[in-house]
């Protein structure tokens, strides 16, 4: 297969458990390289019965037309650097940060596929830098 999709890529990720697979479905599904997925394809990428949770704001979007719904009504769509992506078999976590425009969370997206390689459930948690208390200084060292 030389030039895979992304469901492609995802179904891989589930049936040998190929990490290497997984983040590049991730990077062409977020548009890390190349143009990404056009909103339809998208879309399709996700099971019907999609749901998204949001634990820390209490919100949940219920269904792939909602999802779109809330995508398109996104006033300016984030920047996303990709840190590491962990999991195998239907379960995969993926790490890395949302810029929006200059005001920066860290995101955990916790991605449940189907066997069709789907998206049936995504989890996302998301936090702002805070800084280190001193007391603990002398057994950590800075990341990044």
């Amino acid at each position: 297969m030389s030039d895979p999709d992304v469901r492609e890529l995802f179904l891989r990720a589930i049936t040998d458990n190929d990490s290497a697979a997984m983040r590049e479905g991730i990077q062409r599904l977020f548009g890390l390289t190349g143009d990404g997925l056009s909103p339809d394809a998208e879309y399709q990428l996700r099971d019907e019965a999609y749901l998204m949770e949001m634990p820390q704001s209490g919100e949940r979007i219920a269904g792939r037309e909602a999802m779109r719904a809330m995508q398109e009504a996104f006033p300016v769509p984030p920047s996303i650097t990709l840190r590491r992506v962990v999991g195998s078999g239907h379960v995969w976590v993926v790490e890395g940060t949302n810029d929006y425009a200059g005001d920066v969370w860290h995101v955990v997206a916790i991605l449940e596929l189907g066997a069709d390689g789907s998206i049936i459930r995504d989890t996302r948690y998301y936090a702002q830098k805070s800084e280190a208390p001193g007391w603990r200084a002398e057994w950590v060292e800075p990341i990044d």
